[in-house]
Order: structure tokens, then C-alpha cells, then sequence
């Protein structure tokens, strides 16, 4: 199985080369939530905070044909995964929810039902009080563009950060980052301080703003974000860069851990594996438990 390109998404090619500073070793395990795991992979993992469901997207062993599954919450534990309710033709990824589970951004190529990357464009979907969803949105240019986008991450300083192989950026797959103006949507690439001449499609900002996790060609990146803006790229270590197919970061909700997954290596495809810092209380937190 090859994933130096991983389908030219992610592009995660080993981590073999360490850059010059690296995060202090962290607690790594696997997430044992048995109702989410299969011979597929697994990835993109979202929790409903209203409800505790998982959102997350099932793929080929080989990282394709990408589709969005939820795996509910009961009293009994995780139910068995069904397809999203909001689910259309084609290929749909990267969930996420903002606004307190009001709102789910997501990616899909449902506009023409394509099973192609190029396909693929930014869209966004609001539950009503009664819990229905209604009728997804997808963006306009210049948010979205001829070329695929990815991951749509909005936060804490009014951006909605994303990836894009639109003409413009500094190598392959780029941040970029939109603000909804009265005149419409702006965009702009998000720097050198993010990018480079290499791959980086997915960009994750804590909930309180202060960092985030960049996936580039070389693994999993922490930054911080100070009065200038994005700076600091630190590499997580070997226990979380394991063989270079480490995707989809998730952080919780305190910052003090996070979600992401990789291929486990051991016949089981991409699986889901929780980092923390020692300092996180216990999530996920298990259904079931009240």
C-alpha cells in the first residue's frame, strides 16, 4: 500500500526527517471505541455536542471513495455507523461542527455527484431547534474555486481556515482563510508562517484560539498564535508521527488533547488514536456514562 500521496490529499510522506524542535513527548493510544472501527479507515472523526454522536468519514483501505458516516449515541454505547443524515452523491468528508452543534461544515463533490477530488468544494449545513437539518449550503467563489478544498476549520479570529490547490499558493496544498464580509467573502492565502513549498491541507485551531495542528508532508505540526499571527511550527514526535499517514486532527474541547487518524499498521487500516498531554480529563468520553 502506498501512501506517499494518499490519494494527493493528505500527501503525508514519512516523517523521516525531524525538524529542528519537537513537542515533549505526549500520551498516545488508541481510541477504543470498537462501533467505529472496521477493515476500512476510518477518519475525520466529529463529536455532536449536542447529542454525543460521531460524525466521521469511512474510506476505502486505500484512503478512497470518501463518505460521511455517524455512529449515534445511546445509553447502550455507540451504535453501528449509518450514513449522515445530511448525506449526498459523490465524495464528503471532513466534518465539523461550530456554534455550539448549530452548524456543520463539511466537503462534498455532491454538486455533480463526481467521485473525483477535483470535485470537491466547501459546504455548510444549520440544525433547527427541533434537531432537523436543513437544506446544506454550499459556499460561493471565492471560497470556493475550480480546484479541490479541504477540512473547513472556522475560528476563534473570525477566519474560516481551509485547504486549497488553488493557483496562488506557496507550493502544493495550501491554507487559506475566508471572512464573510457585507460585500461578500474575502480570501487570502494564510503565509509563509502556515505554508510552504510542500503539502499542508488541513489546519485544526484550538477552541480557545492560542494554537492549532497543521497536517503538512511531514506529519502532524503544532503552532501558536500570538500578537503577529501564526508562528512556531513544532513537530509532534515519533509516538504521534508514526509512519507519515497521520490525518484529520480533532482537539477537544479544553485543549489539552486531540483526535487524529493514521494508518494502524496492523491489518486494520486507518484507525482513530487520542493524544493528550496529561493534563485532559477523560475524552472522548464514552456514550453510556451519563
Amino acid at each position: 500500500m502506498n501512501f506517499k500521496r494518499l490519494v494527493r490529499r493528505g500527501a503525508f510522506a514519512c516523517a523521516a526527517t525531524v525538524l529542528i524542535a519537537a513537542i515533549p513527548p505526549v500520551s498516545v493510544h488508541h481510541w477504543d471505541a470498537p462501533a467505529l472501527s472496521s477493515d476500512q479507515w476510518e477518519s475525520h472523526a466529529a463529536i455532536d455536542p449536542r447529542t454525543g454522536d460521531i460524525w466521521f468519514v469511512r474510506s476505502s483501505p486505500k484512503f478512497s471513495g470518501w463518505h460521511l458516516m455517524i455512529a449515534r449515541c445511546t445509553p447502550h454505547g455507540l451504535a453501528a455507523p449509518e450514513p449522515a443524515p445530511i448525506a449526498g452523491p459523490g465524495l464528503e468528508a471532513d466534518p465539523y461542527f461550530a456554534d455550539g452543534g448549530k452548524t456543520l461544515w463539511f466537503i462534498s463533490s455532491r454538486a455533480t455527484g463526481g467521485m473525483k477530488s477535483a470535485d470537491i468544494d466547501i459546504w455548510r449545513v444549520s440544525r433547527g431547534h427541533y434537531g432537523h437539518w436543513g437544506r446544506p449550503e454550499r459556499l460561493p467563489a471565492p471560497v470556493n474555486s475550480d480546484g479541490p478544498e479541504w477540512f473547513p476549520r472556522p475560528a476563534p479570529d473570525g477566519w474560516l481556515y481551509f485547504g486549497s490547490r488553488r493557483p496562488g499558493g506557496m507550493g502544493q496544498d495550501d491554507i487559506w482563510r475566508a471572512r464573510q464580509t457585507r460585500k461578500g467573502w474575502i480570501v487570502e492565502n494564510a503565509g509563509p508562517a502556515i505554508n510552504s513549498a510542500g503539502d499542508e491541507p488541513e489546519f485544526q485551531p484550538a477552541p480557545d484560539g492560542k494554537w492549532g495542528i497543521l497536517s503538512t508532508d511531514k506529519g502532524l505540526v503544532r503552532l501558536t498564535h500570538g500578537s503577529k499571527g501564526w508562528a512556531g511550527r513544532m513537530p509532534y514526535g515519533p509516538e504521534v508521527n508514526v509512519n507519515g499517514t497521520e490525518i484529520g486532527p480533532m482537539i477537544s474541547p479544553d485543549g489539552h488533547g486531540f483526535l487524529y487518524s493514521r494508518d494502524a499498521s496492523d491489518g486494520r487500516s486507518g484507525e482513530f488514536f487520542v493524544v493528550t498531554d496529561g493534563k485532559a480529563r477523560h475524552w472522548p468520553k464514552p456514550c453510556g456514562t451519563g
